[in-house]
């Protein structure tokens, strides 16, 4: 029984995990100009264009943001580590 409960967790975890999906360059361009025109831009117009970069400038920021935090988090495990050493007698 017990065995049956985590095989059936561990198979919904799995299946959670695969319905995760990233974006296609397709589908984040049909997203990023569906922003655009839900802030009230047309399509052709020259505003247009500069929302788009907006959005895809605010995106490339916000992976630099998350490396360098990123490389925060493991600073501390680029310095040497020393242990004292204890001698039995």
């Amino acid at each position: 029984m017990r065995l049956s409960a985590l095989s059936l967790s561990l198979a919904a975890i799995a299946i959670s995990l695969s319905a995760c999906q990233t974006l296609t360059p397709e589908e984040r361009r049909a997203a990023d100009e569906r922003r655009c025109l839900s802030y009230g831009f047309r399509r052709g117009t020259d505003a247009f264009a500069p929302c788009l970069q907006r959005i895809d400038r605010d995106r490339r920021a916000d992976a630099r943001a998350f490396r360098a935090q990123a490389d925060e988090n493991f600073d501390d495990f680029t310095r040497p580590i020393y242990y004292p050493r204890y001698y039995r007698r």
